[in-house]
């Protein structure tokens, strides 16, 4: 979170940031509180140097009729003191909610914009193939042949929790292994996390307050399920100070990942394209500052790999500032092409945040000169299974109606074809 000083000096950076954003923020009373703040330090100082004052002068003081009425004009500075430093606490506490929904700011080679059309595509990969059938969607080929089943979800939990079953589940877990097993090949380490994290683990990776009625919350806790593996990974290193030469440290965690929001704007809610629960294996990075704009293509082209390795047609996004998450700087969204629903799926989206998540969570790195600097953090999905999916099972479709595994992955499902 920016410190309140930064924010009074960065004032009209932060309002047009907020602005390209679709953020709103009350600046005004940000304002209005900063001064009565500024105000009532000032008369704490006064105040505690007049105590003090008082207090050496007391100190010197042998008769002990005439130091009475000092001591009580000591004791009403102190009262005075301590409800003025009250009155402060609260004015922070406000000042802090106010800054806390301030977003990231973002980086000058993201193109301006308001929604999806202002995204620019930047390169696709593969081939888009013309079929001499119709490709039927996922869902219907997907149920038909038995590898996945709503109804029994949705008859366990609810809509929008899908049922992996035989094949369809030997896929998920063929997805998961090969993808950890790439990116470990490639340097990253794997870690297992919790899939439940508590409230200021989500307000450090920015999560927190802005989107809390997205996410499942577990009142008797106050715990949270994850919405991605970002945010227990990249709370690895909370309130740590890493050391220049342990940099850049790269992690890879495969997680399940919950949303409440999948499915809540009446839009692409068919089949496996919006779901609450789902898997994902996702890339963190902590980086330094001088390095996290080279660090972010690099994480970008690991994701690419995994869809270049599946041979499935893709494109990269550059997302525009009203497509920009609330933390991020910049941000590439990698998307499938998928036949059956004639459109593209993202699978993944990887960003850049700066030090805006490392500021929050208090992560620093000791330089070699001996001063200590926020880290940059960067987080990338390495994919998310679901689309990744449904990609697979459009492209891969026959006229037959059978699916072809992906060469890839017969090493791990040891089969050839889904039928």
């Amino acid at each position: 979170m920016y410190p309140i000083k930064f924010v009074r000096e960065n004032i009209d950076l932060l309002k047009k940031a907020a602005e390209l954003k679709g953020q709103k923020v009350d600046w005004e009373k940000f304002e209005q509180l900063d001064n009565e703040r500024r105000r009532l330090i000032m008369f704490l100082e006064e105040r505690k140097k007049w105590q003090k004052d008082l207090t050496e002068k007391i100190s010197k003081i042998e008769d002990k009729n005439s130091v009475a009425p000092l001591i009580t004009q000591a004791r009403k500075y102190s009262d005075e003191i301590k409800e003025v430093e009250k009155k402060l606490n609260q004015i922070e506490r406000e000042i802090e909610k106010i800054i806390s929904f301030i977003p990231n700011i973002p980086h000058s080679s993201v193109p301006i914009g308001k929604d999806a059309r202002d995204n620019v595509v930047v390169r696709q990969w593969g081939e888009i193939r013309e079929r001499n059938f119709k490709v039927l969607p996922h869902w219907e080929i997907g149920e038909k042949i038995g590898i996945f089943d709503f109804s029994v979800g949705a008859k366990i939990t609810g809509s929008f929790f899908p049922v992996f079953k035989e094949k369809g589940a030997l896929l998920v877990r063929a997805l998961i292994n090969f993808m950890l097993d790439l990116h470990i090949k490639n340097g990253f380490r794997e870690v297992w996390v919790p899939s439940i994290v508590n409230r200021d683990s989500l307000f450090n990776t920015g999560q927190l307050p802005k989107l809390e009625d997205d996410m499942y919350y577990l009142e008797r806790d106050d715990f949270f399920l994850i919405p991605t593996a970002e945010v227990p990974v990249t709370n690895l290193h909370k309130n740590e100070i890493l050391k220049e030469e342990d940099l850049p440290i790269y992690y890879v965690a495969y997680t399940p990942c919950f949303r409440r929001e999948a499915g809540a704007y009446g839009r692409e809610t068919k089949g496996l394209i919006r779901v609450h629960q789902f898997d994902k294996v996702e890339l963190v990075k902590l980086v330094k500052p001088d390095t996290s704009y080279d660090e972010l293509e690099t994480l970008l082209g690991e994701a690419e790999k995994v869809l270049q390795l599946l041979n499935l047609p893709y494109r990269v996004v550059l997302l525009c500032t009203g497509e920009l998450s609330f933390a991020g700087s910049k941000c590439y969204d990698i998307e499938v092409w998928c036949p059956g629903v004639e459109k593209y799926l993202e699978v993944s989206s990887c960003s850049n945040f700066e030090s805006f998540q490392a500021r929050r969570a208090n992560i620093k790195y000791k330089r070699k000169d001996g001063k200590t600097d926020y880290i940059h953090t960067l987080n990338g999905s390495g994919v998310a299974l679901p689309r990744t999916i449904i990609g697979i099972i459009e492209n891969y479709q026959t006229e037959k109606g059978e699916i072809i595994v992906p060469e890839v992955l017969r090493e791990y499902m040891k089969i050839d074809k889904i039928t």
